[in-house]
């Protein structure tokens, strides 16, 4: 069975490895010191919402919201950034629960919609498209790095 809870700072040590976890999946080198100071700072300042997964009681998958706006709507909106669940926990429909969770915040809390990017290889995409989330198709989006 799997439970949903608003992780707060006495999750980040659980919050820990899963944060790592996410990052080498994206090709980061391991760094478990900087993903405590990195979670530690988004409570402290609280700049995200952390929502953890547990999986009969074990730690298996958080996803993270930072606000934003929506300068052409007027609304506000949330940036699902970062949604993560452990190999051993994949196929239980844990990222589902966790994706319609933050749907059920984000309306919750009146926001306009939930943006979020993804790799272009992610197998998740099959996952998005099922609960409603829309590729976009006419926008682009860019990235300017500082370097």
């Amino acid at each position: 069975m799997t439970t949903i809870i608003r992780a707060t700072k006495e999750h980040i040590s659980v919050l820990i490895p899963l944060l790592d976890k996410y990052r080498t999946f994206y090709n980061q080198n391991s760094d478990e010191q900087a993903a405590r100071r990195f979670l530690e700072n988004r409570m402290k300042n609280k700049d995200s919402v952390i929502f953890l997964a547990f999986y009969d009681s074990s730690p298996a998958g958080f996803t993270q919201l930072y606000s934003s706006f929506s300068s052409v709507s007027l609304k506000p909106i949330f940036i699902l950034n970062d949604l993560y669940v452990y190999s051993e926990f994949r196929n239980k429909g844990i990222g589902k629960v966790l994706l319609n969770n933050a749907k059920e915040y984000c309306l919750l809390q009146e926001y306009k919609g939930l943006a979020l990017e993804t790799g272009i290889n992610n197998p998740a995409q099959k996952l998005y498209e099922r609960l409603g989330w829309r590729r976009n198709t006419t926008t682009l989006h860019y990235f300017w790095e500082a370097k």
